[in-house]
């Protein structure tokens, strides 16, 4: 995967202002971001799409969003965090990083204006069919989900009729891929 020239410089950006933050606000417990931003992008390794447009479901401190956005220049993304403390950072973060095609929406999903994307992402925010169930009305046919989860991914998707991919990071990371949901 090509990353852009100044990708770790913006990493670097973003960890600086995450410290700040989490001195008062407790955005995160990473001290080493490094590894995580490794798994935000790590997806791109076997993703084969350019979405025009990405919404990201509990974005919290920015993880795999803003990462992704850093790289997926072209791609609209929209970030959806209610809490304000962690929707403020990742504000501050965009105009700080100048990531213009970052869009952060301080409410949550289900509390928004619908629209259709081309991928939707999560990290281990909540169990799969759920999380389906919140995205109801930004997704159709052709939206791929990209999940970020842990060891029981398998058992969350089980009964999805829809096309699955799991790739096995590691023994605690699996990407989940889905496609072709139902609306």
């Amino acid at each position: 995967m090509l990353l852009p020239n100044d990708f770790w410089d913006k990493v670097d950006e973003f960890g600086l202002v995450l410290k700040q933050f989490n001195k008062i606000h407790s955005l995160t417990n990473y001290n080493d971001i490094k590894p995580v931003v490794e798994d935000s992008i790590k997806p791109l390794e076997f993703l084969d799409i350019s979405p025009k447009t990405v919404c990201d479901v509990g974005s919290g401190a920015g993880f795999p969003a803003l990462f992704l956005s850093l790289i997926l220049q072209t791609s609209e993304f929209h970030l959806y965090e209610p809490i304000a403390k962690k929707s403020s950072f990742l504000t501050y973060v965009k105009t700080k990083l100048g990531l213009k095609n970052i869009t952060v929406h301080p409410k949550k999903l289900e509390d928004s204006t619908k629209f259709i994307a081309d991928l939707i992402t999560s990290r281990a925010l909540m169990k799969t069919q759920f999380l389906l169930k919140i995205c109801n009305g930004f997704y159709d046919e052709n939206t791929k989900f990209l999940l970020y989860k842990g060891s029981l991914a398998k058992d969350e998707i089980n009964d999805l009729e829809c096309e699955k991919d799991i790739i096995k990071n590691g023994a605690h990371r699996n990407y989940i891929l889905l496609k072709g949901i139902k609306c």
